[in-house]
């Protein structure tokens, strides 16, 4: 019986590598690991820059791109559901942008930020998430944002690279660079091809030896129940999951 699968962008970065059993019994199982909410910090510096950009020509971004504007910012996209002929069943893309940008030239593009330099090994695993949100934008569900051709993705990174100030208050100064994603539907069909095969298997893949939650929280023994991983976990009931 064919299954459907709904997939993340923002999983596609980092889960994936850390963990494919993780990875499966978050989408298969609806299994997934307790969240942890994200700095107040962060969460304010990314409202920031979003905004300062926003009223930027893209030129401003970086010089190598086209003039343009931002169209949006953060809003939820979906793509329609896509058959996988490999393994007989279907998925679709869920999630949230980071920021879209509209050229002069009526072609769009996907940028994202960043605020620390971009390891060049990461370079592949934000290159997915990217290619995401662009098969959810040019082939989108019915009635959800659809924006063609999307013909530009990359890394927007503001970093801190020095503080000025006075004694009744200071800055960061912070350097921007900009980090071009080269697209390439036919290698994001091969990463599909391989995640689709993962999350067609009849049984969750091996944990990683690396992986931390499955270490300690021994599901990938399946000395768990499911309930245990649930995102309503309390921190009670975690501690003694882990240490037990």
């Amino acid at each position: 019986m064919s299954q459907t699968f709904k997939l993340s962008p923002s999983d596609f970065a980092f889960l994936w590598n850390e963990c494919k059993r993780c990875f499966y019994l978050k989408i298969v199982k609806n299994i997934a690991r307790p969240s942890t909410p994200m700095p107040t910090i962060f969460v304010k510096i990314d409202s920031i820059m979003k905004d300062y950009f926003k009223h930027k020509c893209t030129t401003e971004f970086d010089k190598s791109l086209s003039k343009g504007k931002v169209e949006f910012g953060d809003k939820w996209i979906q793509s329609q559901i896509l058959d996988h002929k490999e393994t007989d069943n279907k998925f679709f893309i869920k999630g949230k942008t980071d920021t879209v940008v509209r050229f002069d030239d009526g072609t769009f593009g996907i940028v994202d930020f960043k605020t620390s330099k971009i390891r060049t090994e990461n370079i592949e695993k934000y290159s997915r998430q990217l290619h995401a949100y662009a098969l959810a934008l040019e082939k989108p569900e019915i009635g959800k944002p659809h924006l063609y051709p999307i013909k530009k993705l990359g890394l927007l990174v503001v970093e801190p690279t020095s503080m000025l100030g006075n004694d009744k208050e200071c800055f960061f100064k912070n350097s921007i660079s900009w980090q071009p994603i080269e697209k390439d539907y036919n290698k994001f069909k091969n990463f599909i091809n391989e995640m689709m095969t993962v999350l067609s298997l009849p049984e969750a893949p091996k944990a990683s030896s690396t992986c931390q939650w499955c270490t300690y929280g021994k599901h990938g023994d399946s000395d768990l129940d499911k309930k245990t991983w649930k995102n309503n976990t309390t921190d009670n009931e975690l501690l003694n999951i882990i240490f037990n």
